[in-house]
């Protein structure tokens, strides 16, 4: 994909993701969500297994396994249909997709300018602090602009 493109790839599913910044802080209940919305909906673990045509200790486990992370995706989905609901996933950056690749940016061009600066002292042409300033500031901007292949070759 072109740069440009995927920058406005990145732009639009950062507006979508935006919808979900609510419940980047929403913790699951202590005993899960299907077990909460059965609980709230005052629905037995026998009534629930009949929704789903599988036995009651086959919901128990099911309340187990989500609590400790053991579902699958098709699962949740299943379970959320039978409880009249929609199961909703999604990956919500802490920040925004374009905040992490302007940080991932700024660690590669500091270490390409680390590596320029070090061979300028050896050389003794230390550039002044705004010069520099502005130097990482451009880099930054055309890595996060054009988005080379290693640009996340370097770890955080």
């Amino acid at each position: 994909m072109k740069a440009k493109y995927r920058r406005i790839a990145r732009s639009q599913l950062d507006a979508t993701l935006a919808l979900f910044g609510a419940g980047r802080n929403v913790q699951p209940p202590a005993k899960g969500w299907i077990r909460a919305v059965r609980d709230a909906l005052g629905m037995s673990g026998k009534q629930l297994a009949r929704r789903l045509k599988v036995s009651q200790p086959r919901v128990h486990r099911l309340e187990q396994d989500e609590v400790a992370g053991a579902l699958t995706i098709k699962t949740m989905r299943q379970v959320a249909e039978a409880l009249d609901c929609v199961f909703v996933y999604a990956l919500v950056p802490r920040t925004s997709l374009e905040e992490t690749v302007r940080a991932q940016a700024r660690l590669v061009a500091a270490g390409r300018m680390q590596r320029v600066e070090h061979t300028m002292l050896l050389e003794a042409q230390g550039g002044a602090s705004k010069e520099q300033q502005a130097s990482l500031d451009a880099a930054i901007e055309e890595l996060a602009w054009e988005m080379p292949r290693d640009l996340w070759g370097t770890n955080p």
